[in-house]
């Protein structure tokens, strides 16, 4: 299978990532099917499909005649077994069960055409673990995308013990069909690259408010507008070259020792857990929220995310 051979794609899964997804697809020529077990989760992806072409529209990403080619393309289906059957391509989005994913991809090796490729969207499940015991481990691969996934432009590539350099090949080039970066992780650790350089800052964060070393708000402030700025235009590695390694070394060498290597879970979460104080959709969290601010937070990030693409894209 090549990129241009790929004209039917099923995305299965339309929960949080799934709708966003699809629309992208759909958006640069493919016929998309946005697939769920449960109807009223199919339901609720119309709307979400067209809260992300608003979004790309009003971003100027999108034309209304993009829209309405891109709408036409995308069909939602709680059967998607003609789908499947027809797909040259099928990405798994289902919640973070190994179980549960491994037996989607024993299916879809019995219902999917031999030279179909069958990608997971897993955050951080072994790509290796999903391909054991299938007939054809070559054709799965890993295609992690970020959220919000119709705004966040990348996309890691993540090669399994037994993934095979066609099926990469094809999937970085799907990638790349969508305007989007592909990343390709040559090691399938857990978590890949994005979530465990992610969950190091979440972890060092929560330390530091576990400690009482600055509030929520302070920790957060300091990434956004200290780490974040920063790193929105050069990645930690290069920053490490542009601030000098002789420097590093330095800082490294009593700082690293002070960090947190802790392997649990941070005791503010896990007394928010227990409290049933969820973050934004219980209205409470590590911050407190009415219904108005989640609304608000919504359109706001939103917008953000819009102009942030639009000013690293140049």
């Amino acid at each position: 299978m090549t990129v241009e051979n790929i004209r039917n794609v099923v995305i299965l899964g339309a929960g949080t990532m799934g709708p966003g997804i699809a629309a992208t697809f759909a958006r640069y020529g493919y016929a998309t099917t946005l697939s769920d077990v449960d109807a009223k989760q199919i339901a609720k992806a119309g709307a979400s499909v067209e809260f992300v072409f608003d979004t790309l529209r009003a971003g100027g990403f999108a034309t209304i005649s993009d829209v309405d080619e891109a709408r036409a393309r995308l069909t939602l289906a709680v059967d998607a077994s003609d789908a499947i059957a027809a797909a040259d391509f099928v990405l798994e989005n289902a919640p973070e069960r190994l179980e549960l994913k491994r037996s989607i991809f024993a299916s879809l090796s019995e219902k999917t055409r031999e030279d179909a490729i069958l990608a997971s969207d897993t955050s951080g499940i072994p790509i290796s673990a999903l391909q054991e015991g299938l007939p054809s481990p070559g054709r799965v691969v890993g295609m992690h995308w970020s959220n919000p996934p119709h705004l966040i432009p990348v996309i890691e590539i993540v090669k399994g013990a037994q993934t095979s350099t066609a099926t990469m090949d094809t999937t970085k080039a799907v990638v790349e069909s969508l305007r989007m970066l592909p990343a390709v992780v040559d090691r399938d650790v857990p978590g890949f690259v994005e979530n465990r350089i992610l969950y190091a800052i979440m972890r060092e964060a929560l330390h530091l408010l576990d400690e009482r070393v600055a509030s929520a708000e302070a920790i957060d402030t300091i990434v956004r507008w200290g780490i974040g700025y920063k790193l929105g235009v050069v990645g930690p590695l290069r920053l490490l070259d542009m601030a000098g390694l002789d420097i590093y070394t330095s800082v490294a060498s009593y700082l690293n020792r002070d960090l947190c290597n802790g392997s649990g879970i941070s005791s503010t979460v896990t007394a928010k857990v227990s409290d049933g104080k969820l973050g934004i959709k219980t209205q409470a969290g590590l911050f407190d929220y009415t219904r108005e601010e989640v609304e608000r937070l919504a359109r706001e990030r939103g917008r953000l995310f819009v102009a942030s693409k639009k000013a690293l894209s140049g």
